[in-house]
């Protein structure tokens, strides 16, 4: 495997679990004792939401892109990761990097 495409399928999965964080971040601001304080003024709670749906769409694009990237099924994992949401999606993450891991010998390396 080139170091470029190692390097591509990382930052794809990089990218991913970070925009899995920031959909967390925002699941968190609607959950008490948080949720007061963000639904307070409906311009608060429409940059919540909107953020929200943006990191949720942003995950499961660059996790599809991860998967296609390594062979694997796109419909597969992302599905997963949607139905499942956000164990299924943490899941995904770290499987799809296993198996890039173990498709290029350095199963081991950690």
């Amino acid at each position: 495997m080139s170091a470029r495409f190692e390097a591509a399928v990382r930052r794809s999965l990089a990218g991913s679990a970070a925009a899995l964080f920031a959909a967390l971040g925002c699941i968190a601001l609607l959950l008490p004792p948080l949720a007061e304080r963000t639904l307070a003024t409906p311009l608060r709670t429409a940059l919540t939401v909107l953020a929200l749906a943006g990191a949720m769409l942003l995950h499961w694009w660059l996790l599809g892109r991860t998967a296609r990237r390594l062979g694997q099924s796109v419909a597969g994992w992302v599905g997963l990761s949607v139905l499942l949401f956000p164990v299924g999606s943490a899941a995904a993450l770290m499987l799809l990097g296993g198996a890039g891991r173990a498709r290029h010998g350095d199963a081991h390396a950690m």
